[in-house]
């Protein structure tokens, strides 16, 4: 228990029912010592407590963890914290993360949005590449939120007749690209 940390996490708003502010290499060795059960990571994310959260995204099976708990848990992430390690430890092992993660990016809500754009930036580190429609959608998506966030004219994008030339080379290279359901590569 650190009454630091949790304290220091209280006065900068990231509110819990309890926090015990254990530090995450902690966390890690705690789950290392336990299963991967689907049953314990859905009892632990009910619990509004940070170190539950963190502990559920690292003890849930990716097999057994369907879209539709997916958007369950995304209708409860608490903050930018829990969402961080939640796609760094359960959502980039999926095996849909793709399309949630353009589902996501595409949504109203921030927090959504926000992990859409961290699982992206998660397949993009593991070497995955986009095809040309999902890299399209990638900066157009990109685009919409800067212009929503700070609306401004003449931002130097990159114009998408760059981001298909850039898709349809790695993959001529036999880089990985992602497949989604709906689109043809």
């Amino acid at each position: 228990m650190n009454g630091v940390a949790s304290a220091y996490m209280r006065q900068n708003g990231v509110e819990y029912k309890l926090n015990f502010g254990v530090e995450l290499p902690r966390l890690r060795e705690i789950a290392a010592g336990l299963p991967m059960d689907h049953d314990l990571a859905q009892a632990l994310w009910k619990e509004d407590i940070r170190e539950c959260k963190l502990l559920a995204a690292m003890l849930q099976p990716a097999e057994t963890f369907y879209p539709e708990i997916a958007d369950i848990w995304m209708d409860n992430m608490p903050n930018a914290e829990i969402a961080q390690h939640t796609v760094m430890n359960l959502f980039c092992r999926l095996p849909y993360a793709s399309q949630k993660a353009y589902e996501w990016i595409a949504a109203d809500d921030e927090m959504r949005q926000l992990c859409g754009y961290l699982l992206l930036a998660r397949l993009f580190m593991k070497g995955m590449t986009p095809n040309e429609r999902s890299a399209n959608e990638f900066i157009d998506q990109a685009r919409t939120a800067l212009h929503a966030s700070a609306p401004c004219e003449g931002l130097p994008f990159p114009p998408s007749k760059n981001t298909r030339n850039w898709a349809k080379k790695r993959s001529a290279q036999g880089k990985k690209c992602w497949k989604r359901p709906d689109y043809e590569t």
